[in-house]
């Protein structure tokens, strides 16, 4: 076999889950060979838009923030739902309080271009047609060639080949049928992005790219077509009619699509050698722009994981992958499936009580703090062993340090950052010290969580990292 064939890593998707994930290992100088079915010049016609803020951290985390900045989106610091609800991102405590809207190729761009400065091989027109296992490795059969790795990610959608193939099932259900996206110009656009609202039978949503493009997704009770049958502006003006009582002057599309939402999660995310991340692993209604976020966190949770293990970290580490991330795909389905819900309820009388409850509880500091938390995934946590620090699994704030630099910027290169401790310094670790220290000594994993958090303690800080990072 050649080095393409005989990887460490075999990811199947390049999508940007499978970028994202093949570029940190490939960082971390792990060999690394990307499978994806589409030709090379085939654009991914995707209807993810928003990227919120934790991965605009994550991101930044990798030095590529500004290179997605650099391709132009828009500043999102509010929601406004159903005509009377605003949800405000602004206050939340990051560096990023807003949602970005940008085109999904564009993710797709800077990820894949940092993936190939990191060596990472993308092979195009590769038709997965099954997988085979052995106690150490895991071989992913294509229409040119098989392909062998210590693991395989599948990171290749909603009808993941490499799911089917590792048996693992996909329970759920269908929750609406014949949606449509569209990235459309508005003559005469709302006064506030992104805005959605549900009435009579039909619900819309509309984002600002801020390139003189909307991302619109509609969806009409009363108008059910076949998946593939073709989308017509006046088809989507129609159910935008219904939902907002304006189309907004929509005209020239310069892409459409159509899709019927289902709500699915993988039942494991491993099998053996084989993972899932991204969609192959969740699936769930476009609501709260949440997809493509929750599949590059899941990424950015696996990737060092497995890094740390090729380098010789305990193997259990591994385990702690689906632990972490299958509860953060269940809740994403559970409040992006009770906003459709909500917003394609058909009773009029159900959508002033829902508006006027819903309106009433984001008054409420509290309530509105965590609703933007939640969907921005910046109050995203995992849980602890017992005794540990209250702090593990908490996600870090991006600190000042005391040598003018911050602490996202100390995690690139996929490092463990150990913050405010006086011990020795390791091959994986940087030390760092606070701006303004609080007396408490951590390790920050390479995806931005606490690992550890003590007292000072540099012999059980060096046992940790001996755990989770291979070496000391």
């Amino acid at each position: 076999m050649s080095d393409q064939q005989q990887a460490e890593v075999i990811v199947v998707g390049a999508g940007p889950t499978g970028l994202l994930l093949a570029g940190d290992l490939a960082e971390a100088g792990i060999a690394v060979t990307v499978l994806e079915k589409r030709g090379k010049d085939l654009s991914n016609l995707s209807r993810a838009f928003a990227v919120h803020a934790r991965t605009i951290e994550v991101l930044d985390a990798r030095g590529l923030a500004d290179e997605l900045f650099a391709l132009g989106g828009n500043e999102l610091g509010k929601l406004f739902l159903f005509g009377r609800v605003e949800l405000d991102l602004t206050e939340l405590p990051t560096r990023f309080p807003y949602l970005y809207s940008t085109p999904q190729y564009k993710m797709e761009q800077v990820l894949r271009d940092r993936a190939l400065r990191a060596g990472v091989a993308i092979l195009y027109d590769h038709k997965v047609t099954g997988l085979d296992q052995t106690a150490e490795t895991a071989t992913v059969h294509t229409d040119k060639g098989d392909y062998t790795g210590r693991y395989v990610i599948g990171t290749d959608g909603v009808n993941s080949a490499v799911r089917k193939a590792a048996g693992i099932p996909f329970p759920g259900e269908a929750v609406l049928e014949s949606i449509m996206l569209a990235d459309v110009k508005l003559s005469d656009p709302p006064p506030r992005s992104p805005v959605a609202n549900g009435a009579n039978g039909a619900f819309s949503f509309a984002a600002d790219f801020g390139d003189g493009y909307w991302r619109v997704f509609a969806w009409n009770s009363h108008d059910q077509r076949p998946e593939d049958a073709p989308v017509e502006a006046e088809e989507i003006s129609a159910a935008m009619r219904r939902a907002f009582g304006s189309d907004f002057g929509l005209h020239d599309p310069r892409w459409v699509s159509r899709f019927h939402s289902d709500e699915r999660q993988a039942q494991t995310y491993r099998a053996q050698n084989v993972f899932l991340a991204g969609d192959a692993a969740h699936c769930h209604s476009p609501a709260g722009g949440q997809g493509m976020n929750t599949g590059l966190q899941d990424a950015a949770n696996l990737s060092w994981k497995l890094a740390a293990v090729l380098r010789g970290a305990d193997p259990a580490l591994l385990d702690t992958y689906e632990a972490e991330r299958h509860p953060v795909g269940k809740a994403v389905l559970r409040s992006s499936g009770t906003l459709v819900r909500v917003a394609a309820s058909r009773s009029r009388t159900a959508q002033i009580v829902r508006t006027t409850a819903i309106a009433a509880l984001m008054r409420l500091k509290p309530v509105m703090r965590h609703m933007a938390g939640e969907i921005s995934g910046i109050a995203i946590h995992y849980g602890h062993e017992k005794g540990d620090h209250r702090l593990v699994g908490h996600r870090a704030e991006d600190v000042d340090l005391a040598d003018g630099s911050r602490l996202y910027e100390a995690l690139r290169g996929g490092r463990f950052v150990v913050l405010d401790s006086a011990g020795e310094d390791s091959s994986t670790a940087a030390h760092a010290f606070s701006a303004k220290p609080d007396g408490t000594a951590k390790v920050v994993r390479p995806d931005g969580y606490i690992g550890w958090a003590g007292p000072d303690d540099p012999a059980a800080i060096a046992d940790y990292l001996a755990v989770h990072s291979g070496t000391r």
